[in-house]
Parts: structure tokens; C-alpha cells; sequence
């Protein structure tokens, strides 16, 4: 590992708080040491283990420093990169030959910077001309993304910033641990509890978050659907409706009203398994307040239903006039580092550049015009993640990926690891060998966060800039360098230049005019004002002309009229429920120490050390139940498959619900059980909850 001379300013590789930090070489050059950033607003220096020990996947010991390429013996050997691009060219371009073009994927994921995932995009439209590119931030936030986008007209995960959290009256965090998830960002709950605001956590566990609540609810998994409903049934039978701010600013209240008044008290304690008194009590809380805020995580999102989920916990906010206002508001709690970044310019499968539709003529002539394409050159959509996951091996045949691990962090993973080794082709661009590259035909060795320059979103809509800190080592390359030799060798020699700067000023015309419109950012304004608010409109050769959008809707919400629309929906069970062969439900998450499929986290000796493996966390009456005995191998066992892990017994989850960390592969792996069934809008799996029982092993 070479490093710079001096210290360089730059931002956490994981959650998406991207907390700031600052890397300092040590003397020798041999390693850096991670210090803190106190000035930069969304951590103010405050880092998790995770953000301390980023540096150490940047050894050699542990990440690849070569292109392997498989040989006929069926082993992965080192190869030059000129032979390893030569075949995934080869067998990219082979597959469209033989089937055409769609049967080609390509497979991102929400780490990858904004200039990699725009780069991706464009490859796959343009090089290979392929409709079948997803990414694996579809697992993450699609659900809160569709219900933002359906209420206001546009998705950016937190319309406001971080800093306003403090200074509203009542927060309802919904289905988050953030605690465990992004420590750093507990302080801003700890201080609104300070300044006198209170704290609501929605959680079938008592997690370490809920423990800070003013109120734990412990809802069964999968009917957070009707808590929300019948909290808004209970706020319009007692009178706490904001009548004015709906009049003015909403749409479609009568029919989210009478929605919600089917679901009474006591249907929703016989649903949700919470007390009518403590129902009661969230929503004296929640509307006592002038400002109040709710704020939602995968818990309600990775649900079949999630997108419906999501919009009645907006239902809450817009009836009680707490949306586009100051300090009130609904929020999505984004959660890969560039989650938000990573779904706005091109590697979903349905959408361009700029948060523009692939099916609207007008984007699509706009974004071939900066591409130098014909519009209808351009594919229409393709398959969502699972979708195309599924497809892997029928109708897709070849694959690309980069950024992602599916074998571990897919739902019903037996499946899909299965799908994967079923390809004609695959290659994989990592930092590691994950479990699926370690599937790869080829694998190419990339740079990572440290290694490179470019800019990533993060849940406030902060466009934020990574600096270069390391010389990567003599044989790994960067993702855009992959993508430049690849559209080479496929015949298109311009259009993806290896510059990060060069393709962020693209990625700005493209997105010009877009919803989330970047033209008036720079990487000197990212610089120089700690990060840039999107949408952020500019004009040709004057980028500083808009100052970005901090807060959002303050004046009207994004819609055609400028109004917020009411989602009227109804509880659904979810798409699996209990019954005599499968009795309890599983529901997943993740712990502090590890982070998404733990392909990097768990090669870091620290990070092992504070969390080792998988368990699998029971309340103690279903422990005596089933003679579970703590640390013992217990068997989890759903529908599509079996896995074992140690018993971890806590009266902090609910006698029917077990719950498993997703970090792991291996027998430990929870997304073997996880169900796909997907939500009609979002097409997000219900990784939240499904059907399982439980025995010792």
C-alpha cells in the first residue's frame, strides 16, 4: 500500500451517513490511520468501529491484487488484464450473438459512486444495449422510494437534514436500529431528548435504539401496515386533524380517511398484538407537538406490501400537517453509503440519469443527446433485481457485476446462488473474493474508497466528495477503467472516459432538468461548502448559480399541483403467515459490527472479534418450549431452506418471532430462508418476515 503525502479529507465507505473522516499516512507509507473530521455536519467526527477500521481491507492480506481468470481445470488462476477483459468481453458479447442482447445482465450495487453507477448505466444501455441492469439497492429503500415519489413527487431519502432531527417536537422511528446500524447518528436522537422532544421506536425487538425510546411498540412483524392505520383512525376519531393543511396542500384524503377508519382499536391490537391504551398514547404523542417527524427503515420498507406501508406512515404526516413545513416531515433512513446516489442516475432498471423515467420520450432524447445516441437505440426497462436474479441462466445468460453479493444478501440465496451458477458467464468486479465472485468465471480486482476520487449522495441528498488518499496497489484498477476497455473491445471506443471528474461534468448535463438534477454542482463546490443539496439546478459554464435545496417542499411538493398526495390503502397480511408446519415468523437485520453481506467487514480481525457469526435470537418462553438451551445450535427452517446458527436467548423479542443477522454465508445464512414474494410497486422482496420454525439443532 503507497500512500499521498499528506493527509486527505475524505468519507467513510459504508453506511450513508458517509460520516466524514480524514486519513493521515503513517511514517513509512506502509498504512494510514483513520482520524476524525469534527468539521464535517453529519458526524461531527464521531465515527463506529466499522468507520475506524475501514483501512484495514485495504491490505493486501486480505483484498485481490490480480485479475483470475478460470481455466478449463475449473480453477480460478491469476491472468494479465489484457486477457482477463478480453474475456468478459468475449463472453458478454457471445451471449448477445447467440440469444440478443437482453440475454446480457448487468448487476450494480448502491456502494459504487455516483460517476460509477451513471458509467454502469450507460454501459449497459449504450455498449451492450441490454434492458436487464438492476442493483441491489432494490433491496434496500425501493419501497420508501415509490411511496415518496407517489405522496410528493419525488424520492430523496430525508427531505431535510440531519440537523433538524433534534429540533422537532416528537420523532416515530419506524423499523430502524440505528444504534446498530449508524451509531453515529444516535446523538441526534439522544440531543432531541434533550431539548425536550420525545421518541417513539417501532420495533418487534427491543433493540439497543428502543431502549432510548420515550415508547417501544412491538408490533408483530409484517402489520406495521395497520399500526399506521389505525394510529391515523384514532388521530381522525379524536379531532387532531390539521383540516386547513389538508385543504390546501393534499389530494385524495377521503379515501385515505375512510381506509383508515375501517381499521378500529381493537382490530388493530388483534392484528399488531399492541395495546389500544399504548395506541392511544403514540398518538397524544406524536400530536402534541407543533413539529413532529416520522421517520422509516427497512423494518416496514423489505415487506410485500412496503410501498402501501410506507404511504400510510405519510398518511400520518400529511393529516396532521406535518409535511412541507419546518422540522415536520416523513424521511427514509437510506442505508448503503451511496443508496441514495445509487438509484438517481441510470443502473435501475428503470430509470435514466437525472431520476428520469426510461419511459418518457423526453428524458430518453435528452440523456441519447448527451449519450450522442439515438433515442430509440435506447431499451425500455428490464427486470427488477430478484426478477433478474431469478432469470439468471434461462433468459439472461451472461452477467456483469459489480458492487454486490447476492449469494449472500439475495432473498431465498439457495435459489439464487444456484440461478448463479447456472450462467453461461459471469464476471465480477470487487475488492474481494466475495462468495459470489468466488463463483466468477472472471474476476476483476478494483479500487476502493480510499483508492479513488469520486462523489457519492448521502441520505440527506448531500452530494459529498471522496478524495484519492491511497495509490492503489500495481494490480488493480478502477471500475471505470474496467468499463472503458470493456466498451472498447465491444466497439465503442468514446464515451466512457476513466476520469471521475470528467464523468461527473456528463453525469451534470445528463441529469439537467432532471428531479434530482445535479448541473449546478461541482466537485469545487463539494469541496468548499462540505457537500451540495440536491436538486441543484445550473446553467452552461455558471455551476454555482443555484445554492441546492436543503429542505424540500417547504413551498409546494413536487406533483403536477403542487400537492401531496394520500395513499388509501387497506392491511394486507403479509404474502406468508404462521400456520402448523411453520409457527413463528423470522424476521432479519444487522448488528454494529458487521455491515450488508459482510464481504468486506468480516475480513477485519477487529470487527470478527466483536461479532464472529450468525445466531439466532429467541425469547426464553419459546426457548423452554422447544429445549433451547443458549449457545446451543438451534435449526431455522422456512419453506425454501434450512439454516443452523447458535441460540441467543432475550426477553427482548417477542415469544413468536426469531430474528437472524444476514452478515453471513454458509450454514449461518439467514437469506436462505428469506422469502421473494415481491411488492407490486416497488418490486421489493419481503426480506422482513416470513414463516418459519425452530428446533434444536
Amino acid at each position: 500500500m503507497r500512500t499521498t503525502d499528506s493527509a486527505t479529507d475524505t468519507h467513510c465507505p459504508y453506511c450513508a451517513l458517509q460520516c466524514g473522516m480524514r486519513l493521515r499516512p503513517e511514517p513509512g507509507g506502509a498504512a494510514v490511520t483513520v482520524e476524525e473530521r469534527a468539521d464535517f455536519p453529519v458526524n461531527r467526527g464521531a465515527l463506529c468501529g466499522k468507520g475506524r477500521t475501514a483501512p484495514a481491507v485495504l491490505s493486501s492480506r486480505v483484498r485481490l491484487t490480480h485479475p483470475l481468470v478460470r481455466t478449463h481445470a475449473g480453477l480460478l488462476e491469476p491472468a494479465t488484464w489484457e486477457e482477463a477483459l478480453d474475456a468478459v468481453a468475449e463472453g458478454l458479447a457471445r451471449a448477445g450473438r447467440t440469444y440478443g442482447p437482453d440475454a446480457v445482465g448487468v448487476f450494480g450495487g448502491g456502494g459504487l459512486t455516483n460517476e460509477k453507477a451513471y458509467a454502469l448505466g450507460k454501459f449497459a444501455r449504450v455498449a451492450l444495449r441490454t434492458s436487464q441492469i438492476d442493483y441491489n439497492g432494490r433491496f434496500c429503500m425501493s419501497s420508501a422510494a415509490a411511496a415518496h415519489q407517489r405522496a410528493f413527487g419525488l424520492d430523496r431519502g430525508l427531505p431535510f437534514p440531519l440537523a433538524d432531527i433534534p429540533r422537532t417536537g416528537c420523532v416515530v422511528l419506524v423499523g430502524s436500529n440505528l444504534a446498530e446500524t449508524m451509531p453515529p447518528a444516535l446523538r441526534y436522537l439522544t440531543e432531541l431528548k434533550a431539548n425536550g422532544g420525545t421518541l417513539i421506536v417501532i420495533d418487534p425487538r427491543r433493540t439497543r435504539t428502543a431502549e432510548q425510546a420515550d415508547l417501544h411498540l412491538a408490533p408483530r412483524p409484517g402489520t406495521d401496515l395497520a399500526l399506521a392505520l389505525g394510529l391515523l383512525h384514532l388521530i381522525v376519531a379524536e379531532g387532531r386533524t390539521d383540516e386547513e393543511f389538508i385543504a390546501a396542500r393534499t389530494t385524495g384524503w377521503e379515501e385515505a380517511r375512510a381506509a383508515a377508519m375501517a381499521h378500529w382499536p381493537e382490530l388493530v391490537e388483534r392484528i399488531t398484538g399492541i395495546p389500544v391504551p399504548r395506541l392511544r398514547e403514540a398518538v397524544a404523542m406524536f400530536c402534541a407537538p407543533e413539529s413532529a417527524m416520522v421517520l422509516t427503515a427497512r423494518g416496514p420498507e423489505q415487506q410485500s406490501k412496503g410501498t402501501d406501508t410506507v404511504g400510510a406512515w405519510i398518511n400520518l404526516c400529511l393529516a396532521t400537517g406535518r409535511a412541507g413545513r419546518p422540522l415536520s416531515g416523513y424521511g427514509c433512513l437510506t442505508g448503503q453509503g451511496n443508496g441514495q446516489g445509487g438509484r438517481e442516475h441510470g443502473q435501475k432498471a428503470d430509470q435514466l440519469p437525472g431520476y428520469r423515467k426510461l419511459t418518457d420520450p423526453a428524458a430518453r432524447a435528452h440523456v441519447a443527446e448527451v449519450w450522442g445516441v439515438d433515442p430509440d437505440s435506447l431499451p425500455g426497462p428490464g427486470r427488477s433485481a430478484y426478477e433478474l436474479l431469478d432469470a439468471l441462466g434461462t433468459d439472461v445468460k451472461a452477467l456483469l457485476l459489480m458492487g454486490s453479493n447476492p449469494v449472500v444478501s439475495a432473498p431465498r440465496a439457495g435459489h439464487v446462488e444456484d440461478r448463479i451458477r447456472s450462467l453461461d458467464f459471469l464476471a465480477v468486479a470487487d475488492v474481494v473474493l466475495s462468495e459470489t465472485a468466488a463463483l466468477a468465471d472472471v474476476v476483476l480486482p478494483v479500487t476502493q474508497w480510499a483508492e479513488e476520487t469520486g462523489t457519492t449522495t448521502n441520505l440527506e441528498g448531500r452530494v459529498l466528495l471522496r478524495r484519492r488518499a491511497l495509490t492503489p496497489p500495481p494490480g488493480v484498477r478502477g471500475d471505470l477503467d474496467v468499463l472503458h476497455g470493456l466498451a472498447a473491445r465491444l466497439g465503442v471506443e468514446k464515451g466512457f472516459p476513466t476520469e471521475p471528474e470528467e464523468v461527473f461534468e456528463e453525469l451534470r448535463r445528463a441529469s439537467a432538468g432532471g428531479p434530482a438534477d445535479y448541473s449546478g454542482i461541482t466537485y469545487a463546490r463539494i469541496e468548499a461548502e462540505q457537500g451540495v443539496f440536491w436538486p441543484c439546478p445550473g446553467s452552461p459554464g455558471v455551476p454555482g448559480d443555484s445554492p441546492g435545496t436543503e429542505r424540500l417542499f417547504l413551498d409546494r411538493f413536487a406533483t403536477d399541483d403542487g400537492r401531496a398526495r394520500f395513499a388509501p390503502v387497506s392491511h394486507r397480511d403479509a404474502a406468508e403467515v404462521p400456520d402448523a408446519d411453520y409457527p413463528l415468523l423470522l424476521t432479519t437485520g444487522r448488528v454494529v459490527a458487521q455491515y450488508q453481506s459482510g464481504a468486506q467487514t468480516r475480513r477485519v480481525d477487529e470487527l470478527n472479534a466483536a461479532a464472529p457469526g450468525s445466531f439466532v435470537e429467541l425469547h426464553p418462553r419459546l426457548a423452554a418450549r422447544i429445549g433451547a438451551v443458549d449457545g446451543s445450535p438451534l435449526a431455522v427452517t422456512s419453506r425454501r431452506g434450512r439454516a443452523v446458527a447458535p441460540a441467543r436467548i432475550t426477553d427482548t423479542i417477542r415469544a413468536d418471532t426469531v430474528f437472524m443477522p444476514f452478515h453471513w454465508p454458509g450454514e449461518g445464512r439467514a437469506n436462505t430462508l428469506t422469502n421473494p414474494a415481491l411488492d407490486p410497486t416497488s418490486r421489493m422482496p419481503e426480506f422482513k418476515v416470513c414463516a418459519v420454525r425452530v428446533e434444536p439443532a
